[in-house]
C-alpha cells in the first residue's frame, strides 16, 4: 500500500512514523493467520413469529452449521418460563389458534419426544425460556433434517411456540399447550 505524500503531515519524522504504522499493520494481518476477511454466514430460512392478535413477538434465523443447523430466537412479550419449540407440518401461521399449521413436521411417522422410545418427530425441537423480563434469547441445536425440511411456498414450515414446556414424552405434542406464537420458516 503506498501512501501519497500529501497524506504524510509536515511533521518531523512523521513519515518514518507512517511507514512504521503500515509495516505493524501488514504484520499484524500476516500473523493473524487469516488470508480472507470474515464473511457473514447467511441464513438458510428466517421468520418472524407473532401471537394470537398477530403482534410481532420477534425473529427466528436458521444458520446451516456442519452438524444440521442452528436455530436463533430472539422473541420478546413471552410470559416466563420454559416453552415448548415445534416444526409444524404447513407453513401458515394464522391467528388465532394457529391451527393452520397443521401437526408437528413428521415424515417418518414416529411418535412425540426425545424420550419417546418411538420418536422423536423430525420436528420436535428442545424447550426454550422465557426470562423474567418476557424475552427469550435462545440459540439450538437442530438436526439436518429439519434444516432440510424448510423450503419456499409449499414447502415452507410453520415454528410453532406453546404456552408450556414440552414433556418431551407424551404423543402427538408433549402435553406443551396451546400454540402462543407462530411464524412461517421459508428459504
Amino acid at each position: 500500500m503506498a501512501v501519497a505524500r500529501s497524506d504524510i503531515p509536515a511533521v518531523p519524522g512523521a513519515r518514518r512514523s507512517a511507514c512504521w504504522l503500515l509495516g505493524t499493520l501488514s504484520a499484524i494481518a500476516a500473523c493473524s493467520g487469516h488470508s480472507k476477511p470474515a464473511s457473514v454466514v447467511p441464513s438458510a430460512a428466517n421468520t418472524t413469529l407473532i401471537d394470537s392478535q398477530g403482534r410481532r413477538l420477534g425473529t427466528a434465523a436458521v444458520v446451516p452449521s456442519k452438524s444440521g443447523g442452528l436455530l436463533v430466537l430472539k422473541l420478546k412479550g413471552v410470559a416466563p418460563g420454559e416453552h415448548g419449540l415445534h416444526l409444524h407440518a404447513t407453513g401458515a401461521c394464522d391467528p388465532p389458534s394457529f391451527a393452520s399449521a397443521g401437526p408437528h413436521y413428521n415424515p417418518a411417522n414416529r411418535k412425540h419426544g426425545a424420550k419417546n422410545p418411538q420418536g422423536p418427530h423430525a420436528g420436535d425441537l428442545p424447550n426454550v425460556v422465557a426470562h423474567p423480563d418476557s424475552s427469550i434469547d435462545s440459540t439450538l441445536a437442530i438436526p439436518s433434517a429439519a434444516v432440510a425440511a424448510i423450503g419456499s411456498g409449499r414447502a415452507a414450515k410453520a415454528l410453532v411456540l406453546h404456552a408450556q414446556q414440552d414433556d418431551l414424552t407424551t404423543d402427538p405434542s408433549g402435553n406443551s399447550g396451546d400454540r402462543i406464537a407462530c411464524g412461517v420458516l421459508e428459504r
